[in-house]
This record gives structure tokens, sequence and C-alpha cells, in this order.
């Protein structure tokens, strides 16, 4: 069915939290491993008609933050989301009490048993109340960034269309559209800067009913982490600042060298090559059909899967005023379809995207089409799903000439490069909010002031030259994830770590790479991410060590492949 012919209702909330506590009664009385099971399956399935409406408002409010009956559906998900969550919460409660629950473990991986557990830990009954007020700030917030609205070069630009003017290799002109992006932000500095202090402390409200110090401990537990916790992703860090940031330094100084940008500022970091930076070939028409043939000569498997988002209009990539920024993949059970939103800007990013998000909507494609799978174990956690994502941006590259002809080489390096770096922003972002919940008193200055420290600890090669907002350490408000889904930045980088690998292991043997690739994707949920790189054959990047090797080489093979 194509998008625009699904149909949007919406949910009997009342219905939906009966339908709750009858499951949560059967599966307190289920009297057999086997039907544990089924009654396993039975939940999971009920959700499916919720779920795909709550996505439909979401989808339709995103594409457009101003259309009012798109907001009055969003704001009702906001309002009845956390009863109908904490309601899921029971259910859970009610599987771990029954005797046979070692039959969830046995039936779907060690992943089911533990997930309820942390949803069990992580939410009830009490945090409601605050829960809505966060799903209203977080609504705020997207209305103030999705409204951005920026005059520039004698246009009304959003955030996402300055895109190319900060790739311009002119700095007066790079320089102007940061300065445009800047004034918007610093117009809205008062109510951005509130927005966030409302955040931390409802939040770490939250934390504090639940038995927790602050939200930084509760994160892991919402963010479903199994297997690991803040002393593993410490020892990430650590390993990043040291081990990876004087290799970044190496590959900053050959960005200088090739550029002939001797003092490199803020305003410069987006510029890669001395005679401008790779462009995909323009026209939506032209990228889906290079991405059709790409996707159809990768795999049988994608060929499917490409032939099936296209065909039913799944993609919404353009930026155009009112859309919120940003890009993701959400999926529509009742339908078994994924959906992917962008903001394409005719830069390189938009590869980026298409790539990266058709790596999570394949993963989902194929668990949904699996009997074995239930529906709320199609995902794994957000670590492990951005391997899906992270690694197709790799895996799809003997193609990527499709999508930008002569300049396919120097995307080839400025993806690797971009990839590699990446690393050091991940970790910043984990570490202030880390440090944002463990002291929530900071002033908006002071919270600045923690954002350039660690702009200097992960990233010493940047000079914000007075910038305005990001010269006074305010560029953390342009992270949708801070404001939206906090600490979940970190796994971009756990993600990235098997990219990494990915990529290298392709270098080798394409064939192989993309078997292991299989292999990981069709585990869907039901295997945590120390579980899913092993299946992959990849090192796991909390063990001391891990990292330094796969550094080394990223550093060769950029140094090795300079246009």
């Amino acid at each position: 069915m194509k998008f625009s012919e699904m149909s949007y209702t919406r949910p009997d909330i009342d219905a939906l939290l009966g339908q709750c506590k009858a499951l949560a009664a059967k599966a307190a009385g289920a009297a057999s491993g086997e039907e544990l099971v089924n009654v396993y399956y039975e939940q999971s399935r009920a959700f499916a008609d919720y779920s795909t409406a709550a996505q439909l408002a979401s989808i339709h409010y995103t594409c457009d933050t101003r259309d009012a009956y798109w907001k009055a559906e969003q704001d009702f998900f906001d309002a009845n989301g956390p009863a109908v969550e904490n309601a899921r919460v029971e259910i859970s409660r009610a599987f771990l009490a029954n005797a046979h629950v070692d039959a969830l473990t046995e039936a779907f991986g060690t992943t089911c048993v533990a997930g309820m557990k942390n949803a069990v830990l992580g939410m009830d009954d009490r945090t409601v109340e605050l829960q809505k007020e966060y799903n209203a700030l977080v609504s705020q917030y997207q209305q103030v960034y999705g409204g951005a609205l920026v005059e520039f070069d004698g246009k009304q630009l959003t955030i996402p269309q300055l895109g190319p003017y900060k790739e311009n290799l002119d700095p007066a002109v790079r320089r102007a559209a940061y300065e445009a992006e800047a004034a918007y932000f610093d117009a809205h500095r008062d109510e951005l800067d509130g927005l966030y202090t409302k955040i931390v402390k409802n939040l770490n409200a939250q934390a504090q009913i639940l038995g927790y110090h602050d939200y930084s401990e509760l994160s892991y537990v919402r963010m479903n982490r199994i297997g690991y916790g803040p002393a593993e992703i410490r020892k990430f860090r650590d390993q990043v600042a040291n081990d990876v940031v004087p290799e970044l330094k190496k590959v900053i100084e050959l960005r200088c060298k090739r550029t002939g940008i001797s003092h490199l500022t803020f305003s410069d970091l987006p510029v890669a090559f001395q005679d401008g930076n790779p462009s995909p070939i323009p026209g939506y028409d032209a990228r889906m059909a290079a991405a059709r043939t790409m996707y159809h000569e990768l795999s049988p498997e994608t060929a499917e899967f490409i032939d099936f988002m296209q065909d039913n209009e799944l993609f919404d990539v353009e930026s155009r005023p009112g859309k919120m920024s940003g890009g993701y993949m959400t999926s529509l059970p009742t339908y078994k379809a994924p959906f992917i939103f962008a903001n394409w800007n005719n830069t390189s990013a938009d590869v980026d995207v298409l790539t990266h998000e058709c790596g999570h909507a394949f993963e989902g494609y194929v668990a949904e089409r699996d009997p074995k799978v239930p529906a709320d174990l199609e995902c794994p956690g957000m670590e492990s799903a951005e391997i899906h994502s992270m690694a197709m941006e790799f895996l799809t590259a003997p193609w990527h000439h499709l999508l930008f002809g002569k300049d396919t080489e120097k995307y080839a390096l400025l993806h690797a490069e971009d990839s590699f770096l990446f690393l050091a922003y991940g970790c910043i972002v984990d570490e202030f909010q880390h440090r944002m919940y463990q002291n929530p008193n900071l002033t908006p200055d002071e919270r600045n002031a923690v954002w350039l420290e660690l702009e200097h600890k992960y990233r010493p090669w940047i000079d914000f030259d007075n910038l305005p907002f990001y010269g006074r350490g305010a560029g953390w408000q342009r992270q949708l994830h801070i404001y939206e889904c906090p600490f979940y930045y970190i796994d971009y980088c756990l993600s990235t770590m098997a990219a990494l690998q990915f990529f290298l292991l392709s270098l080798k043997d394409h064939k192989d790479a993309w078997e292991r690739y299989l292999k990981l994707v069709r585990r869907a949920g039901l295997a945590s991410y120390t579980e899913l790189m092993q299946t992959a054959g990849l090192k796991v990047p909390f063990e001391d060590g891990s990292i330094k090797a796969i550094a080394q080489q990223m550093g060769q093979w950029i140094a090795e492949h300079q246009v």
C-alpha cells in the first residue's frame, strides 16, 4: 500500500488499556512455557495498530510542524503515550513474575527478558505526569527548530538548506551562512536555554522517583543497554581520547594540506577539497533511480527491499519550510512498512542519509517478514540498530559512482574521514550529557563552558573564531538528540566502531563483509550489542586496546587515498 493510501484513526486509549490489563492477566496465569511464549506473541501483536497510528501522526507532524491537525494528533500521543507505555510495563512485570519466564529466553534469546527487566526498572505510574510534561517540552523544541527560517542570499531558507553555503569555497560565504544560522539560535536563546533547564530537571525528577541518583543512571535502563554500563562507556570514551584523537589530528592536517587552509576555523570544517566537496547527482528521480540500481546489484534481498520502498512512496527526503530538521526511519507495523524521512540539501550528506536510513529500513523490512520474530523484538538496542545504518553507508560503496560520477573517489575519502572524525564529536555529546544531569544546577553559561572544554579535549584543532552562538559554546543546542532522546548519541559511536570494521573487511573481501552483515541483520532484536558484534566477527570496543588498531588502520587508509 502506498503511504498516501494509509488511513489514520485516532486510537481508543481506554480500550487499549483494558486490553493491556487482560494481557497482563494472561501473562501472569500462563500455565506452561509454551503458553507463555504464545502470550508474548499475542501482546506483541496487540500494539501494532496503536504503534502504526502513533507513527503516522509523528510522520505527518514532522513533515509539516505547522499543520494544526497533525500538531493536535501529536499532542494526543504526547499526552497518552506515557499511560500506554506504563501499561506495557505492567505486562512485562506479569511475564517476569511467571514461573515459566525462562521459556522466553529459550524462544527469543537474551534480550527479551533483559529488556522487560529494564522496562520495569525504568518506568511506572508515578512518573506519568512528568513523562507527559517531557513530551510537551520536546514538541516545543521541535517547533522552535522545525520552524526555523533565515534570510540568506535573498531567500528564506531552512537550517538544512544552508548546508551548501557552508561548503562554499569562499570563506566569507561560509562564515556568513554560519552567522545567519547563529542569529536564529541566538534570537531564541532564552527559549532554548529554558527548555533544556526544564528537561534536565524533569528527567532527573523521574530518575529520583524511581530510586536513581540522576537521569544519567536511569538512561542506561531506558536505553535498554544490555551487558554494559557507565564504566564501559567511560572506558570507550577514554580510548577515543587517547588512541583516536591523535590519529584524527593527522587526518585534519592532511585535510588542511589538501584544501590549502593553513589555519582551520570552525566555518572551514565542512570544506574537504580545494576545488570543492563532492556533489551527488542532482534531482530526486535520478537519485532514486540510482538507488534502485545500487540495491538491485548489491543483493537479492536489497533488490526486493528497494522496490517495496520506492513503489509504495515510503520516502520523504526533500527539505522545505515547516519540515522538522534531521532524518529518521520508523516502522508502520500494520503495513509491515518502514518509512524514511530526511532533509536533502544537495550536498554529499544526502547520500549519507539515504544509505544510512536505508540500512535501518532494510533491517526493519527483513525482521517484519520473519514470523519467528515478535514485533517488539524486530529491532535491537539503538547502539546495535545503528550498525545496520552506518555499515550500510560503507557496504554500498562499490555503487557510489552511480550517485557521484567523477566525484566518487572524493566522496569515498570524505566519507571515511567524516565517519572517523565523528567518534570525537559523539563522545563530546555523550560526556556533555553525563555532566549536565550530574550537575543539574549549572547556569546556561556554565553549560556552554563545559561544551567548550569538551571540544578542546576531543577536537583540539577547532578554532571557533568568535562565531556567534558557536563561539559561546551553545552549538550543542543544534543537536536534536540532546533535547529529544538524551544519551542516544553514544550509540552512533558504538555502531561506528562496527561500521569501520565492516569497511576495513570490505576492502579485503566485499562478499564476505556483506554476508557477515546479513547474518547480523537477520538476528533482528534477539541479540545484544556484544552478541551481534561477535556474530559478525567484530571486535567489541569496550576491551582495552580494542580501538587502537582500528584507528591506525583507518588513519593509514586515509593517508594513502588522498585525492
